[in-house]
């Protein structure tokens, strides 16, 4: 199935979850007939982690894209910080449940991610940041890289976080202020603040 019909699935699930769309739902959406749907995929299974892998290579896509425009570690951590919170406020917290609890291939394809791709980013940009001098020298760069993972995983635990009593999008930007502002030099703390300023 082409890519427009997977991205378009995959919008599908970021913003009513995974459990909640049935192939009924989805092949009505696409406007073919639930045999054309199955003559691509053997099960549900089988797409979510298609769609799971289309967006995974789109996020490596634009993190890589960040870094090559960023002039320094702090703009890179500023248009990360954007493209965060654009991805935060288009997805329902029950998607990660849903993966974690019905599709293990896929929530194991999205760790991998995690673990893998954004920790060594987060790395590089933190070795940059030190080079550059806006982020303290004495900060571990792969405690800290694994720290900010982490974060992100908890931010997505409905027991930390019920999202009754809390902003989904608001969780995640107070942690990532939390964490940036405990990386920053004084340098480095005036050239963030004159970002958020101009933004």
């Amino acid at each position: 199935m082409e890519e427009k019909r997977i991205k378009e699935i995959g919008e599908m699930f970021m913003t009513y979850g995974v459990r909640s769309v049935s192939m009924d739902d989805i092949a009505k959406h696409l406007g073919i007939s639930k045999k054309t749907l199955y003559q691509h995929f053997k099960d549900k299974n089988e797409l979510v982690e298609k769609v799971t892998k289309s967006v995974i290579a789109e996020r490596e896509s634009e993190y890589e894209a960040v870094t090559n425009q960023a002039n320094n570690a702090i703009e890179e951590l500023y248009l990360m910080s954007k493209c965060l919170r654009t991805h935060i406020e288009a997805l329902n917290p029950s998607l990660v449940f849903d993966l974690k609890k019905f599709h293990a291939e896929a929530w194991e394809l999205f760790l991998d991610f995690e673990h893998i791709t954004v920790y060594e980013s987060i790395k590089d940009n933190l070795k940059r940041g030190k080079e550059e001098g806006f982020f303290r020298t004495e900060i571990n760069t792969n405690i800290l890289a694994k720290l900010r993972v982490e974060q992100v995983h908890m931010s997505f635990d409905p027991h930390a976080f019920p999202k009754d009593e809390f902003d989904f999008t608001q969780v995640h930007m107070q942690m990532f202020e939390h964490y940036v502002y405990g990386l920053l030099t004084t340098k480095g703390f005036k050239l963030f603040e004159k970002y958020k300023q101009e933004n």
